[in-house]
């Protein structure tokens, strides 16, 4: 039986829109406009041919040839704008039928005015994979074979409204999700324990807010309401999180660049799940995938809830066009809570940006907040070695990290963590670097098989850089590096460490030759051996 533990998955790294901050504090995104005009559409073929070694604990090496084809395209108008990367690709192996596999990656984010400047409908898809040893680790590493290979799927749409009646501004959301984790076989640790992962979900978010700038009703005093909720259905013991709340909030100018901002409501948060099917002695059934089979006739079994005061104060910053801060402190699921977000961009060549978020979710809320949570401009970044897309965007709103380390696990949670990103671009080169700290407390039923996962965490820290340059007519080298530490619960550690370099030439105006190298390094305390691999890549890739 294949083991694994840990996939890529979602955690999002761009401000909140106004209207969406005080939302589970995870920034929701929506209602952005494009920042410029503009249309690329480039659809591409490519033939490579990838050696991939095993350096540790084995030393096969496997030859295979790799198709692919693509597009690429970023259209951007004064109230609509779309991003989209999508790649298919086809190993063909020889030999050793283990490594062929299709593979279809990409992300897409979009924009669409109805009314223009009021009514917007907005989506985003993710369609990403990772791969795992033997042992259960996480890796990146090129040596492709479907039986150790998960893939992620996420997508959401939705209108987003921001409109004036009068004095009062109004901004409203509403956004359904789809998200969906397959993998060939259970999760199954060195010690033989089984852990239920993420099948799929539904996820449903909605909000309005109605305001008015100071002075408008009171002096020197600006006013708003928010309503809105949350909730997510999770097929894995059918577990359902729901989180609604009402609220008011002021804003007090204390010069023209800052403000003190508070508020207070009500929330209703409740997370309950039903029990899996047991046998005659009592043991949770699991099916054919090794996810535990739910009894659909158990009643539903309550494992966190919350009703009452919400409260938070902070400050809001502004003091340029390009430079903004809001942070608070408060209380919100019964518990202390903190959020804020920081953007910093001196100039149309640097960006720095910095998120701390705190929510109740599944594993497809966070996937559903990522893919909200980017622009719409943006250029996905690919590994130059394989063509995968592991979650990373650039572009005119600066770096984002879509995919980074986390858990699989099925259970519901609390999660916690600040992330930051910070990208420049200085004559020919452009360098980017990611990183951040993510936390998640599990909240499971009492009396249920996912019991025991209740007040586990895990933990993920990560580190991701990129450095792109062009070095001459028509040629560029591209470099990128990555860390992930996860901390299991339980002490099931993994680290992964892995680097690449890629050079492209141009050898006519439409073909272009490519070159690349790429070391990926896997240690995991669920199995006693490490596991390392090296591949090399010369190809051709045509652009249409």
């Amino acid at each position: 039986m294949m083991k694994f533990a840990i996939a890529f998955a979602a955690a999002l790294m761009a401000g909140a829109a106004p209207a969406l901050a005080q939302d589970q504090g995870q920034g929701q995104g929506g209602g952005e406009a494009p920042p410029a005009r503009g249309r690329v559409v480039q659809p591409y073929i490519e033939v490579s041919q990838i050696v991939s070694a095993e350096i540790t604990p084995g030393s096969d090496v496997v030859t295979f040839t790799q198709v692919a084809a693509g597009a690429d395209v970023n259209i951007q108008g004064r109230n609509s704008g779309a991003s989209v990367s999508v790649r298919y690709e086809r190993n063909i192996a020889y030999g050793d039928d283990s490594v062929d596999s299709n593979t279809l990656s990409g992300i897409a984010r979009g924009t669409l005015a109805v009314v223009p400047g009021a009514l917007s409908l907005e989506a985003g898809a993710l369609a990403s994979r990772t791969r795992v040893d033997a042992g259960g680790g996480t890796s990146v590493n090129p040596l492709v074979r479907e039986d150790n290979e998960s893939r992620v799927y996420s997508a959401y749409a939705g209108p987003s409204l921001r409109t004036q009646v009068g004095d009062v501004g109004i901004e409203g959301v509403a956004r359904v999700g789809y998200n969906r984790f397959e993998a060939e076989d259970a999760l199954v640790t060195q010690q033989g324990q089984t852990v239920d992962v993420f099948d799929d979900s539904v996820t449903y978010l909605g909000q309005v807010r109605a305001g008015v700038r100071p002075d408008t009703v009171i002096p020197g005093v600006g006013l708003a309401v928010t309503a809105g909720g949350f909730q997510e259905d999770i097929a894995n013991l059918d577990q359902r999180v729901r989180d609604l709340y009402v609220r008011g909030d002021v804003t007090i100018p204390v010069s023209p660049t800052l403000a003190l901002v508070g508020g207070a409501g009500y929330e209703d948060v409740e997370i309950s799940s039903r029990d899996a099917v047991r046998d005659a002695n009592g043991v949770p059934v699991r099916g054919a995938d090794g996810r535990l089979v739910t009894d659909k006739t158990a009643p539903r079994r309550i494992a966190f809830a919350v009703d009452g005061l919400l409260w938070d104060v902070g400050v809001l910053w502004r003091p340029s066009s390009r430079t903004s801060l809001q942070a608070a402190v408060g209380r919100r699921y019964d518990s202390t809570t903190y959020y804020g977000t920081f953007t910093y961009a001196p100039s149309d060549r640097s960006n720095l940006a910095i998120n701390v978020y705190d929510g109740v979710s599944g594993l497809g809320g966070a996937l559903n907040n990522a893919l909200a949570g980017i622009g719409t401009d943006f250029e996905a970044i690919r590994n130059p070695v394989t063509g995968d897309f592991g979650g990373l965007v650039g572009g005119s709103q600066g770096q984002s990290l879509v995919g980074v380390a986390g858990s699989v696990r099925s259970a519901a949670f609390r999660g916690r963590g600040v992330r930051a990103s910070y990208q420049r671009q200085v004559g020919r080169t452009t360098a980017a670097i990611g990183a951040g700290y993510d936390r998640r407390t599990f909240i499971a039923a009492a009396g249920t098989a996912l019991a025991p996962l209740d007040g586990l965490r895990d933990e993920s820290y990560y580190l991701t850089a990129g450095l792109s340059r062009q070095v001459g007519a028509g040629s560029a080298i591209t470099t990128n590096a990555y860390v992930n530490w996860f901390d299991g619960a339980g002490s099931n550690d993994v680290t992964a460490i892995g680097g690449s370099a890629a050079y492209n030439q141009t050898i006519t105006r439409r073909l272009e030759g490519r070159a690349a190298i790429g070391v990926d390094y896997v240690d995991s305390q669920f199995t006693d051996q490490d596991f390392a691999v090296a591949t090399a890549l010369v190809g051709l890739r045509y652009n249409f």
